[in-house]
Parts: C-alpha cells; sequence; structure tokens
C-alpha cells in the first residue's frame, strides 16, 4: 500500500499544522474547553472562513444542466442541490483528522463534518442540503443522537419510539453520551418506527432544531464535561413533537445511512489518535533526551530506549491500519468493516501502549494538568471506547472472517 500523500494533500497538511500551531494553544484551549462555552467559537469560525476545513470532504458542485445530481463524497453519495464543499475524499479525512488529534482539537469536528454532514449527505433532500450548506459555513454544528442506556455501544440497539400523530411525529425514549450535545445546532435523533429492539430494519432518522441552554418542549437536557474535556449530554425525549419533514431519509431504513456514516467516523478517530500518538512519542522523546538521572539523560539508558523503539513499532502498526481502513471505506460493507475494525483494535492496543507507558517515563508529571502527556493520555484513552471497545470490535472481525 502506498502512504505517500499528493502534493495537494501535503499542502493541506502543512495549512492545517500551520494554522494549529499559531493559533491553537493547548492551555487556552484547555481552558476554553473547562468554561462555561466548553469551545473555542473564533476557531471554528477560522477553520470556515480561513482554513474552508468544514468543506473540505464535502461535495464541491452538483449537476446544474437539469440532468440530475453528480456522483460526489466520501462514498459516492448524492446531493441535489450546491453544497459549496471541496470535494476531498477519504485520505484528505484523514490528513485533516490526525492534524487535528496532533492539536487535540475538542472542537466537534468529528461530530459535525464526520458524522453529521455524512449522514445528511446520504439521507438527501431540501432540509439536509440547508443544513449541509450551513455546516460549510460554520454555522451549524450537529450532534448524533444514538445511543441509549441499555444499548452500551451498540447503535442499532434502539428503544426510542417514534409515532405518527397526525401531520408529526412524537418522540419518546432516551439517549446517551450524546457528544457535541451542548454546541449543537441540530440534533440528528434516530428512533424506532417499526421492527424489535436489536433489529436494524425499523430505525428511522430525525432532525431537530436544538439549543441545549432552551431546549424545546418535551426535551430534559443532562450536560456535562467527559474525561477527556469534549462537552456531551444525556437527553430523554417525553412527546417530543416533530413535524413530518423531521424525517431524513426514508422510513425506517435509516440503518443503510448510519452504518456506512459510523464507519467513515471510527476511521477518523482512529485518524485522529495516529496524531496524537504522534506527539505523545516526540514529546517523550525529547524528554527522555533532557531528564536526567545518575548524570546523564535517561534517553541514555538501553531499557528505556528499548520502551521508545516499542512505542515507535506500535505507532507504526497503526499508522497502517488505518491507511487500510481509509482506503477501504469505499469497499464493500464487509470489507470496509473487516478493516475498521482491524483499525479499531490496533489503534486501540497502541494508544494504551504508547499512553501508558509516555505517563511512565515522564514520571508523577505525567499526569498533572500543566503537562500536556495528561491531556493526550486522557483523549487516547476516550478513544480506546468511542464507536465500540476493543473486544467488540474484535468480535465483529471474527465474525466477518469465520468460514
Amino acid at each position: 500500500m502506498d502512504f505517500t500523500l499528493t502534493d495537494e494533500q501535503e499542502m493541506l497538511r502543512s495549512a492545517i499544522a500551520g494554522y494549529l500551531g499559531a493559533r491553537y494553544d493547548l492551555e487556552k484551549s484547555r481552558a476554553a474547553a473547562k468554561s462555561d462555552a466548553g469551545w473555542q467559537p473564533a476557531v471554528w469560525r477560522g477553520f470556515a472562513d480561513e482554513l474552508g476545513l468544514l468543506g473540505a470532504t464535502l461535495p464541491e458542485r452538483v449537476d446544474g444542466t437539469g440532468g440530475g445530481p453528480v456522483e460526489l463524497g466520501l462514498l459516492g453519495a448524492t446531493l441535489p442541490e450546491r453544497v459549496d464543499g471541496t470535494g476531498g475524499g477519504p485520505v484528505e479525512l484523514m490528513v485533516i483528522a490526525e492534524e487535528l488529534g496532533r492539536a487535540l482539537v475538542v472542537e466537534p469536528f468529528v461530530d459535525t463534518v464526520v458524522l453529521g454532514a455524512g449522514l445528511l449527505e446520504r439521507s438527501g433532500g431540501e432540509q439536509a442540503d440547508a443544513v449541509l450548506r450551513r455546516i460549510v459555513t460554520g454555522d451549524a454544528r450537529v450532534a448524533f443522537a444514538a445511543l441509549e442506556p441499555t444499548s452500551g455501544a451498540t447503535p442499532h440497539d434502539v428503544s426510542t419510539t417514534a409515532r405518527r400523530d397526525g401531520d408529526a411525529w412524537v418522540l419518546d425514549g432516551e439517549k446517551t453520551v450524546v457528544t457535541s450535545a451542548p454546541l449543537a445546532t441540530d440534533l440528528l435523533i434516530t428512533a424506532r418506527t417499526s421492527g424489535e429492539r436489536r433489529d436494524t430494519a425499523g430505525i428511522s432518522l430525525f432532525r431537530l432544531e436544538f439549543d441545549a441552554s432552551a431546549p424545546p418542549a418535551g426535551v430534559e437536557v443532562h450536560t456535562y464535561r467527559t474525561i477527556d474535556d469534549r462537552t456531551a449530554a444525556d437527553l430523554v425525549f417525553t412527546g417530543l413533537r416533530l413535524p413530518a419533514d423531521a424525517l431524513l431519509g426514508t422510513e425506517a431504513d435509516g440503518w443503510s445511512v448510519i452504518e456506512p456514516t459510523i464507519a467513515e467516523a471510527t476511521a477518523a478517530i482512529c485518524a485522529e489518535a495516529v496524531g496524537c500518538m504522534r506527539k505523545v512519542l516526540a514529546d517523550t522523546i525529547d524528554y527522555a533526551k533532557q531528564r536526567e538521572q545518575f548524570g546523564q539523560p535517561i534517553g541514555s539508558f538501553q531499557v528505556l530506549q528499548h520502551r521508545m523503539v516499542d512505542m515507535y513499532i506500535e505507532l507504526e502498526q497503526a499508522i497502517a491500519a488505518v491507511h487500510l481502513a481509509v482506503h477501504s471505506l469505499r469497499a464493500s460493507t464487509d470489507d470496509r468493516a473487516r478493516a475498521v475494525s482491524a483499525a479499531k483494535v490496533t489503534v486501540a492496543r497502541a494508544a494504551r501502549f504508547i499512553g501508558q507507558n509516555a505517563v511512565q517515563l515522564h514520571g508523577a508529571m505525567g499526569m498533572t494538568e500543566e503537562l500536556a502527556i495528561g491531556h493526550y493520555f486522557k483523549r487516547l484513552t476516550a478513544i480506546e471506547h468511542e464507536f465500540g471497545s476493543t473486544d467488540e470490535h474484535l468480535a465483529r472481525y471474527a465474525a466477518l472472517t469465520r468460514p
């Protein structure tokens, strides 16, 4: 597999790295994450206006001649109207996510641009297109309400129900750990319109205009900050009334939209983890060169050199697995699922090994708020469990490869 980036992709990487290096200070970002706002709106605006990052992987054009939509987007989805993205693909997504991980960005890129825009793009329709255009301009932020108290990390385990009531839909149920919900302008909600609890058939997708500080009638919001300094909320829907056009895509066919989007988002956070691990390893090597014990740098001790070589090997394996997953996003459903699960397992193992050893090599200060290593370690720990644990992805990989 060729890991070489094109000149345009290298320019994208350099542009993001330069922007974040000059304007994304870790101390300020952590302070913002712990504030009531929970993020830096000016940074998000810069992503949209200065870097064009929020539309980098969305379609750049459609057929304006009346001949129908042009096939564009990460997985060949179609849009009936102009979106004004720049038409990047999976590799561009990997480059962006990795650089955001290297800078430990807390702004909701994956939730909005990968999950939110991916679901909207695949669902289609005027309502979805309108939100997509707002995402590109930085005016919309999306949260995906899928997991429930009894579902674990299984997104098709849906007990929330949606029933028709005249010209409206009425939703009842609970959603948990809805990341970025406190920042969101739009919620995308899974609800069951038919079928049994764990069926993939019968799931529908709905959009709700949202403001966590003033939730609509029928929505109860409990916000909190996660261990990795992100915002999240638990939501309770009680008789939530939505208009008929709140339904995205086809009723009861939401899983066909959700499955490839979650695969894409899983690949994106794996790439983000690679960026985190690159930074953690580089900082650990620099520290080992500076920290002295017994009159010499600890990096001169062979046993610690071996430890850092092991960290490097784990990182290289994770990089290879992420490339495989990213290049498999346009493959068949089973091939894509196998590659994404393999990447998730490999990255989770590497994240734990590199994170724990980086903290150990830094000593007690490795977990302090003042040192970057501790913050990266928390994010890597969260990524281990995001979109499914190591055990869940191992089980899925085994099931997909069983004769």
